[in-house]
């Protein structure tokens, strides 16, 4: 499936006559890795696959007016992204109100998550990377697990090169911090 381009798709989409077939194989060639680079966002499972399934939706209703201004594949990101994002916010609306905090929900999801099958480092990483603000995390998550270009993910945030490799940097200098911190910590098991 992931052998047909993104152009073909498109222009498929576009003949007027294959638009559900256009659409099962962008489904095909984009579901997982959307579905994890939202998983990482959200973290729960659930969400994740609600957030998808909007995303999709959006994806859908935008392919009319897609023309090539942005790779396909950066375009279907950043509709995740915001979709991701967007869903974090009205859900932080609904728990807590105005506040800013999501950070402890997150990482509660994250413990009590039985979709989860990292192992104990990873839950500490993943929670190094859930403290991080919300443009570090994205940025690190882009980087460091979907080893996204810089120019890629500039092109998902509309943000320049030379700022996300600060931002890149910084992120890793306190995801770092912060493993450090927990390695002096005693154990409580």
């Amino acid at each position: 499936m992931n052998e047909i381009s993104d152009e073909d798709i498109v222009r498929m989409f576009h003949s007027g006559n294959g638009e559900e077939k256009a659409f099962r194989l962008l489904v095909g060639k984009y579901s997982e890795r959307l579905y994890w680079h939202i998983r990482k966002i959200v973290i729960g499972h659930e969400d994740s696959d609600d957030v998808l399934q909007n995303t999709f939706i959006k994806i859908w209703k935008g392919l009319r007016e897609f023309r090539y201004e942005a790779k396909l594949f950066t375009w279907m990101y950043r509709v995740a992204t915001n979709e991701a994002i967007n869903f974090l916010s009205e859900k932080r609306r609904k728990t807590y109100g105005n506040s800013q905090e999501i950070t402890p929900m997150l990482e509660n999801q994250l413990e009590s998550d039985s979709f989860f099958c990292g192992d104990s480092i990873q839950q500490e990483l993943q929670k190094a990377v859930l403290k991080l603000p919300e443009r570090q995390r994205l940025v690190f998550n882009m980087k460091y697990f979907d080893d996204m270009k810089y120019e890629d993910i500039a092109e998902v945030l509309d943000v320049a090169v030379g700022t996300l490799k600060a931002t890149y940097h910084n992120a890793v200098k306190k995801i770092e911090e912060s493993l450090k911190i927990s390695d002096t910590l005693p154990s409580f098991e």
